[in-house]
């Protein structure tokens, strides 16, 4: 057996023991050359997502991984109608209203909204076969994981490649991830947020307390995920059904 193999089998071994992964109905294709591996695939959530690159990285002989992995989406949508409902949702924020949003069709910008003199940044959304693009900049670290997850509720996304630059620069660590997941938990409709508790420690999220039922749970879980450089979830989460 070549080496490569030998790696790609030890790697795929790994994400089969990994239920949330779920290779049996999520086949994923894994390439390794020199030490890059290179992921491909749909997978069924985001959590998976996080949780095979992970495994991945964690391979002694992986360096670099090529990240082609998708999400399954909720909704099948068109490329143009994800990049609007993006904008629109970017829009509706206050924490972004003093941003310029342009929309990138056919690799032109379209000025969605102009901020003017109030301008404090600026956000560039472009959607290539179900993936989001965002470039720019913003003042804050908090208002570039907004704008990455908000481009993740839209239900047609299949992955989002969080591109904006903070400036001036910050320093990211934990206090700012457990900002971000308060944010994005009191933003969610459909999430009791008053009762859960959000810690992190080098960016694994702790949810604690106590949520109407399952579905919730899942869904407060989901949303921490999606908050940009958190890299796993304990989800202590107690139901009340």
């Amino acid at each position: 057996m070549r080496n490569e193999e030998r790696i790609v089998n030890e790697i795929a071994a790994t994400l089969e023991c990994d239920i949330q992964v779920n290779l049996h109905n999520f086949p994923l294709q894994l390439v390794y050359d020199d030490g890059v591996l290179t992921m491909e695939g749909e997978v069924e959530h985001i959590m998976a997502k996080k949780r095979a690159l992970e495994a991945a990285a964690a391979h002694p002989r992986v360096a670099n991984i090529v990240d082609r992995l998708r999400i399954a989406p909720a909704e099948r949508m068109q490329d143009g109608e994800i990049r609007d409902q993006v904008c629109n949702s970017l829009l509706a924020k206050n924490q972004l209203a003093s941003c310029t949003v342009r929309s990138i069709v056919k690799g032109k910008p379209e000025v969605v909204r102009d901020a003017g003199r109030t301008m404090t940044g600026s956000i560039d959304v472009e959607v290539k076969d179900g993936v989001v693009i965002l470039n720019g900049s913003v003042s804050n670290l908090t208002a570039k994981r907004l704008a990455g997850v908000l481009s993740w509720w839209v239900p047609g996304s299949r992955d989002v490649v969080n591109g904006i630059e903070v400036s001036p620069p910050e320093e990211d660590n934990d206090d700012e991830v457990v900002e971000a997941v308060r944010l994005v938990l009191e933003m969610d409709p459909f999430v009791n947020s008053s009762q859960i508790k959000v810690q992190s420690s080098g960016y694994v999220v702790m949810l604690e307390g106590l949520v109407k039922n399952r579905l919730q749970r899942q869904m407060a879980e989901a949303d921490a995920w999606y908050v940009f450089r958190v890299d796993q979830v304990v989800n202590l989460l107690q139901t009340e059904e």
